[in-house]
């Protein structure tokens, strides 16, 4: 029946509305500054101008209606307005972009084309270039952890991964714009991911089931790195350069990028580097935390009216350390005696991986197709080269030996159609597939032999505009197939189907309601397929399973939304349930009650079991005047296996966020409080982890030119030095989080 229900509305098309109107304005930023070459869109009807010399626009024919305002110039924070344009009338927006936003405003991640956050059926979190530079790091759990929902997985600093809403591992999906990254993140609590986020020009995480656009990897959420995202030429140069230091962490870096169009044609090209040391803690420094990337990438094309192609090579290499790995499995008493003793007395062996990732990519479209039933297209091709070596270090003997190495070749490839809109009815489809080649070897040599993965899947995603509501509704289908070479395993195909619907409701001016309905599907992993050993990184022996069926998930999100230039609210409670969800179970084949040990780890093998989560987002941001506003959030998940009501592994404890947001002219200062609660919801063998209260202070001054801008940024964190433990993280019992610091920034943007 609510099939039935939602299709129906296909058939409803109510009259559009009647005549067109104009819409012009201006541009500015800081003191009234003009912003040339800013693109305005209207996001309803994809109609895109440019802003003159003087900062003004005018786009003419706009169907009469409530339309969306779009504003974006790349370095500064995008911006949307709704307007109501009257029937042969002209209204007059105009837009004061910010450098240093709390918040973007924009995302593409969520439909698979540019739409405001407020807009989106999805909860999404925008985070822009300024924010990354005050929270610099190398790697992107560390810089989105604490956004709402997010938390980071780690192993050490260098293999911080975002975990979003308490999923993490497979169910959640990285990307860099809009291309899955190729990497082993997902698979082991000590592996990163290969992407610099000094480089982005904002990242955008995607929370809850993403599976209708980006597959079953995504039934968690979406973590989007986005770098370039254009899709038109722009005249003359444009580019930035970043430097960060930091005091905790003895931190140095750089990133520098430079855009130069002529004509249609468009040509780019970044360069990055970081470098952090062990970093310090109330009860000393943590050794082998330390970690340095480096990467680099160059691009260009053709960008038409009417059609666009280029292309893209990335580069990036680096090393970081994994604190305590080579001895995980010794017991330590007094964990401040082992802290103290130094680098030398920790341990005879040390740990890093060194990673590197080549990319290559082409990326092209088609748009504002005149007739027929396609409005536009976009499409890409690529091929990620990724390896990395788990390096062991011999501190007595000042000898390094590779102990394992991956290999990761994946070649994919995506086309996204748009359709032509048919009265009230807008939407997409496309297909997607690729081609993996996976393998290990040496002595953490988890699976015998090559294993070659290939999917190919075909979605839509539909979305029906009433005025007085909106429905959105889609589905995705998915192959997915596993050959390993090893006879001895099983060769298994999975096909899933993922389906969804939402409706949003506009309840008043600026408020919203927004109800999904997710149906989402998931493949087992090849590593719970066929791993089979140690496996330091999840400090467990594992045993894969190949027997695992597909899991799948039923799951409601209900969100509240509220915007105005004063008081914007978000609030979203959430309830999936998961069945045949994967997880590793302890095995207890003796009978002692407690789990078997092997190569000095607890064995544990893949199974499957029902699973619910359940949880809540709140944020909100206030103006209270032109100088004084503030900003508050909490966030909560609770995650267990239904049978037994057995809490899960690693999940974020209850937060709370609280600060203000003070200004004066270009000058921007937030002092904040972050609280965090105790974690007593453990998964048997795991430890609770106490609450904590910690204070920061960020703050960014903006000088600006009609040409350029300069942001200094500071950001000083755990001002009180408190001893606090991530729960999340792989050896929490032996290493505390961060102790107090400062990160020193500065940005210069030229346009």
């Amino acid at each position: 029946m609510r099939i039935i229900w939602i299709c129906s509305f296909l058939f409803i098309f109510a009259i559009s509305g009647l005549g067109q109107g104009k819409i012009s304005g201006k541009v500015t930023y800081g003191d009234g500054l003009p912003l040339h070459d800013a693109s305005v869109t209207v996001v309803q009807t994809r109609q895109t101008t440019r802003t003159d010399e003087n900062g003004n626009f005018e786009i003419l024919n706009v169907p009469a209606g409530r339309q969306t305002l779009l504003v974006h110039l790349e370095g500064f924070a995008d911006a949307t307005k709704p307007v109501d344009v009257p029937a042969g009338a002209d209204v007059v927006v105009d837009f004061a972009l910010n450098i240093a936003a709390l918040r973007e405003e924009v995302t593409v991640t969520a439909s698979g084309t540019e739409q405001s956050v407020f807009d989106s059926f999805q909860s999404v979190t925008a985070v822009g270039s300024t924010r990354i530079s005050e929270r610099a790091s190398t790697s992107i759990g560390e810089v989105l952890d604490g956004e709402p929902g997010v938390a980071k997985r780690s192993f050490g600093p260098g293999s911080a991964r975002p975990v979003i809403r308490g999923f993490d591992g497979d169910r959640v999906l990285v990307m860099q714009d809009g291309i899955r990254t190729g990497s082993l993140g997902s698979q082991s609590g000590d592996h990163g991911e290969p992407v610099d986020p000094l480089t982005a020009e904002r990242i955008e995480v995607l929370k809850g089931p993403a599976t209708l656009l980006f597959g079953s990897n995504a039934i968690g959420g979406v973590v989007n790195v986005i770098n370039h995202h254009e899709t038109e030429a722009h005249p003359g140069l444009r580019g930035f350069f970043t430097g960060t230091a930091g005091t905790a962490d003895k931190q140095a870096g750089f990133a520098g990028g430079i855009d130069y169009g002529f004509k249609n044609w468009l040509v780019r090209g970044n360069v990055g580097a970081q470098r952090t040391g062990d970093y310090s803690t109330p009860i000393g420094r943590i050794p082998n935390s330390a970690s340095r990337s480096n990467n680099g990438s160059f691009g260009g094309g053709y960008y038409g009216p009417k059609a666009w192609l280029g292309a893209t090579f990335i580069a990036d290499v680096r090393r970081f350390g994994i604190p305590f790995a080579g001895e995980f499995h010794h017991h330590h008493e007094d964990e401040e005696e082992l802290l103290g003793g130094g680098e030398e007395e920790h341990g005879e062996v040390d740990v890093d991986i060194r990673s590197r990732r080549y990319n290559f990519r082409v990326a092209g479209g088609f748009r504002d197709l005149n007739g027929g039933f396609l409005r536009g297209i976009q499409y890409s091709i690529d091929q990620t080269n990724y390896r990395h070596k788990e390096l062991e270090i011999d501190l007595e003997h000042d000898e390094t030996e590779v102990g394992t190495v991956f290999d990761n070749k994946v070649f994919s490839y995506r086309a996204l159609f748009e359709q032509q809109k048919y009265g009230r009815l807008t939407g997409r489809f496309g297909f997607e597939g690729l081609n993996r080649n996976y393998l290990v070897e040496g002595e953490e040599q988890l699976i015998n032999g090559e294993v070659k993965h290939t999917s190919f899947s075909a979605f839509t995603l539909q979305e029906v505009d009433l005025e007085f509501l909106k429905l959105q509704f889609g589905g995705r289908i998915e192959n997915n197939r596993y050959r390993p070479d090893d006879p001895s395993l099983a060769r298994r195909s999975f096909t899933a189907f993922s389906g969804g619907a939402g409706i949003n409701v506009p309840l008043w001016t600026g408020g919203a309601f927004i109800a999904n309905y997710s149906h989402s599907s998931r493949a087992p992993a090849l590593e719970e397929l066929y791993n089979n050993g140690p496996h330091i990184g999840n400090l467990t022996f594992e045993i894969g399973n190949d027997d695992l069926s597909l899991e799948t998930s039923d799951g409601i999100d209900l969100i509240l939304r509220h915007q105005s230039e004063r008081f914007r609210f978000t609030g979203d409670v959430f309830h999936y349930r998961l069945k045949n969800y994967v997880f590793l179970a302890y095995q207890d084949q003796n009978g002692d009650g407690e789990p078997d040990i092997e190569d000095d780890l607890p064995v544990a093998r893949y199974d499957q079991a029902d699973a619910a989560y359940t949880g809540v987002e709140l944020s909100t941001e206030m103006t209270f005047n032109e100088w004084v506003g503030a900003f508050a959030g909490v966030d909560y998940v609770r995650a267990r296996l239904t049978d037994g009501d057995v809490d899960l592994p690693r999940i974020p404890p209850f937060r709370a966020r609280v600060g203000l947001d003070l200004r004066y002219e270009g000058l921007s200062i937030r002092p904040e409080a972050i609280f965090a609660a105790d974690q007593n919801r453990v998964f048997p063998l795991e430890t609770t982890t106490e609450g904590y209260a910690i204070f920061n202070v960020a703050g960014s001054y903006t000088i600006g030119g009609q040409h350029q801008a300069h942001i200094f940024s500071v950001n000083a964190y755990n001002l009180t030095d408190k001893l606090y433990r991530n729960h999340v993280s792989f050896i929490k019992d032996l290493v505390p989080e961060i102790g107090r610091g400062i990160k020193f920034g500065y940005t210069i943007r030229f346009f």
